[in-house]
C-alpha cells in the first residue's frame, strides 16, 4: 500500500516551499538557519497523508521551527493550519531536516525559522 501511495504521490503531489519564504524570527542574526541541501531537503521528507489524498485535502501549513546551534530542529509549532493530517506531515518533514545553524557575531546560535509548506493535489 505504501508503494502505491508513493507512486500516486509522485504523480499527484505538488509540494511547494519557496526559499524566499523561509524567514527567521530573529532579524538581528548575521546568518539565518537554512536547510542543508536547500528546499529539496524538506521536500523529500514530505509525505502527503493517504487520508488527505483520499479526501482531496489541500492547503498551506506554516510551521515555526527552533533550530539548535548544531542545526537540528528541536521543536516545531504550527502557526497556520491546513488540518491535522497536513499539519503533522509538514512538522514531521521539517523535524527530519538538518539545517545550517543561525549565526550571530560569528557564533552559532539557536534560532527560529518560519517555513510554509504547500500541499496541492493535481
Amino acid at each position: 500500500m505504501l508503494k502505491r501511495i508513493k507512486s500516486i504521490l509522485a504523480v499527484v503531489l505538488l509540494v511547494m516551499i519557496a526559499a524566499s519564504n523561509i524567514s527567521s524570527a530573529q532579524d538581528d542574526l548575521d546568518k539565518q538557519p537554512f536547510p542543508v541541501g536547500g528546499i529539496k531537503a524538506i521536500m523529500k521528507n514530505v509525505v502527503y497523508p493517504e487520508s488527505a489524498v483520499k479526501e482531496g485535502i489541500e492547503g498551506k501549513v506554516i510551521v515555526k521551527a527552533v533550530v539548535s546551534e548544531k542545526g537540528e530542529v528541536i521543536s516545531t509549532e504550527v502557526i497556520k493550519s491546513a488540518g491535522k493530517a497536513l499539519d503533522d506531515a509538514a512538522e514531521a518533514a521539517i523535524m527530519k531536516t538538518k539545517f545550517t545553524p543561525g549565526e550571530k557575531d560569528g557564533k552559532k546560535v539557536k534560532a527560529e525559522v518560519t517555513i510554509p509548506v504547500m500541499f496541492k493535489l493535481s
